[in-house]
């Protein structure tokens, strides 16, 4: 085969020295990707010069304009030339790059955007008489002239990429381009939220509609970001977050995280700032993953809205064009930072859970269609009244039970306290079910997912102390395997000996489980190791060691909680109700998924029209 055609000339190559223009356009490629890198650019521009509100207008998704407008400082007349320069910054001397406390420092920005677009700057700099006006097309630029502007700066890119038609081609359809601004807007208003920002867009004609805004909060830096994340993200996020506030070595970590029931399928709702810079860094994504690993599924994902502060001098950022990533001197410290801080707010949340699982439950009610009610005649009453007295014991008039698909029943005493959290138990349905009674509305727990949470974290507390008790069986329990399983596990074998399971080989591809966790009773043995094999593959060789015990743990406990269809005593349905109250993550399983619902007495009565 014959070697491809390099045009490979006899002599070395030369070398020779790039544009201006070509110099600007490389930059841009790796600054400007698409219409919402220079909307950050742009933005991030106006809050270094100090604005207190910035508005962004948009047309076409940002291919044919981008005009951002701002209250700040402005640029002099000298300055405005300079500004199109490369490298030409107000905002290091270049002394000393790990010392940044701007969001922009490259001097790259607007160079590029007049690269490959038509830039036009309008500024009005605080306490000059006039403004001035520059404009760059292809990266060519005229003259500073006198223009009309009271204060502040606008900045109007136009026809982005026609100096470099293809990369038109790689742009997306306006509306996804159009979504992509929207959030780089929101994550920098969640960095500034003393700032009010504006989104308009231009498309349908000349005043266009307005999109976003969030208006500048007031108040202290929690109670401003508070406001901020309800406006931007909505009340059921503020409603459904935990407060974060800690301090490890320097560094301080503040912000929002969700209880774990307010998950998501992505990680689209995981917004994360350094020294108020919005990042997306693989180091602190990991660690939100490390401090929910005991709490979601992998395919859940938390939500959050978290800051951290140190010193410039402890972060690098500038190991990325965009600025997206940021490299910390101590990584350790910064990760075991947030996931202390993040596991200690959902240990201090209890057995909380969020408010849309109610939301949810009470959305699936849906009224009957009302249509022709038929009345039923004395005797027909009567006659189904005793048929139903004699298919159910329990039936009183005064009093009518619960009745599940079973027929079974179980009725709780009086005496039971209905105003502890979770209230007194009153019937169990379809053998799982528990429906309790509290001051003000009523609890359905599911007792399956919440004796797993409680068993769960029983083996933890006992892993923590004193090692898992063990039981040990009788006649040990022979598991079958392939030998490649038999293998894995027991490589295990200490381990799991902490766990309070001890395995031994028996023979080839067989293993023989001679202890288990008291705490499971009995249980079905070969069915609990598959399961550890499961967790085992799953986990890889990726996973910290203590992430992995916590998740070999939770199928453990697994196979130690309640099953569905067993029916429960009044006593034993209202001691699962008091422990979970004193226990920690109760109110949600080992998968995230909520462990009850509480239905409050004034939303009960709207489904029935009594309010």
């Amino acid at each position: 085969m014959n070697a491809p055609d390099r045009n490979i000339s006899p002599g070395p190559p030369k070398i020779r020295q790039l544009d201006d223009v070509a110099v600007n356009r490389i930059a841009a490629g790796e600054v400007v990707e698409r219409p919402a890198s220079a909307v950050k650019e742009l933005i991030e521009n106006a809050l270094d010069a100090g604005a207190s509100r910035i508005e962004l207008a948009v047309q076409d998704g940002g291919k044919t304009l981008v005009r951002v407008t701002d209250d700040g400082h402005g640029i002099s007349e000298a300055d405005l030339p300079l500004a199109l320069s490369r490298h030409a910054t107000s905002k290091i001397d270049g002394s000393d790059l790990l010392n940044i406390h701007t969001f922009g420092f490259r001097g790259e920005a607007l160079p590029s955007l007049g690269a490959v677009g038509r830039l036009t700057i309008t500024s009005r700099a605080r306490g000059a008489d006039t403004a001035f006006q520059i404009s760059v097309s292809g990266g060519a630029h005229d003259a500073a002239r006198p223009a009309a502007l009271n204060a502040g700066t606008v900045v109007e890119l136009r026809d982005l990429f026609y100096a470099t038609p293809a990369r038109l081609k790689f742009l997306r359809t306006d509306r996804s381009e159009m979504q992509a601004i929207s959030d780089v807007v929101k994550r920098l208003a969640m960095a500034e939220p003393y700032v009010g920002f504006t989104i308009r867009d231009l498309s349908g004609g000349d005043q266009g509609r307005v999109t976003f805004r969030a208006d500048p909060q007031t108040g202290d830096m929690f109670d401003a970001l508070g406001g901020r994340l309800r406006q931007i993200l909505g009340s059921e996020f503020a409603e459904n977050a935990l407060q974060i506030d800690a301090e490890r070595e320097g560094i301080t970590l503040t912000g929002f995280a969700a209880l774990p029931t307010y998950s998501r399928g992505s990680a689209i709702a995981q917004y994360l700032f350094v020294n108020g810079r919005p990042v997306r860094d693989k180091l602190l994504v990991g660690a939100l993953r490390g401090a929910y690993s005991d709490f979601l599924s992998r395919d859940r994902h938390p939500a959050v809205a978290l800051f951290l502060e140190c010193d410039p001098q402890k972060v690098d950022v500038n190991v990325h064009p965009a600025k997206s990533e940021v490299r910390f001197r101590d990584p350790g410290v910064a990760r075991g930072l947030i996931v202390s801080a993040l596991k200690h707010a959902l240990a201090e949340a209890g057995h909380r859970a969020s408010t849309t699982v109610a939301d949810a439950t009470l959305g699936a009610f849906r009224p009957e269609p009302q249509g022709r009610i038929y009345q039923m005649d004395r005797p027909s009453q009567q006659a189904l009244r005793a048929s139903y007295q004699a298919q159910s014991p329990g039936f009183a008039e005064a009093a009518p039970e619960f009745a599940p698909a079973s027929g079974r029943v179980e009725e709780v005493l009086e005496e039971n306290p209905q105003d502890t959290p979770l209230g007194a138990a009153r019937a169990q349905v379809h053998e799982n079910y528990i429906i309790a009674q509290t001051t003000d509305g009523m609890v359905i727990v599911d007792g399956h997912a919440a004796h797993e949470r409680l068993v769960y974290e029983k083996l933890k507390r006992q892993m923590s102390e004193n090692g898992v008790a063990k039981q040990a069986l009788l006649i040990p329990e022979i598991v079958e395997l392939s030998e490649g399983d038999a293998a894995r596990l027991l490589g295990h074998v200490d381990a799991l000996a902490s766990f309070g399971l001890v395995i031994e080989p028996f023979g080839q591809g067989a293993v023989a489980v001679r202890e288990t966790p008291a705490i499971l009773g009995v249980i079905n043995a070969e069915a609990l190791l598959r399961d550890i094999l499961d967790e085992i593959d799953d986990l890889g060789q990726t996973q910290k060691l203590a992430d992995k015990i916590e998740a070999v743990l939770s199928r453990v406990a697994c196979h130690g909680s309640i099953r569905t269809g067993r029916i429960m005593r009044a006593d034993e349905m209202n001691a699962l109700l008091r422990e979970m109250e004193a226990t920690p993550h109760s109110g949600q399983c080992n998968h995230g998924r909520p462990t009850y619902v509480e239905l409050k007495l004034a939303d009960i009565e709207k489904l029935f029209g009594r309010t």
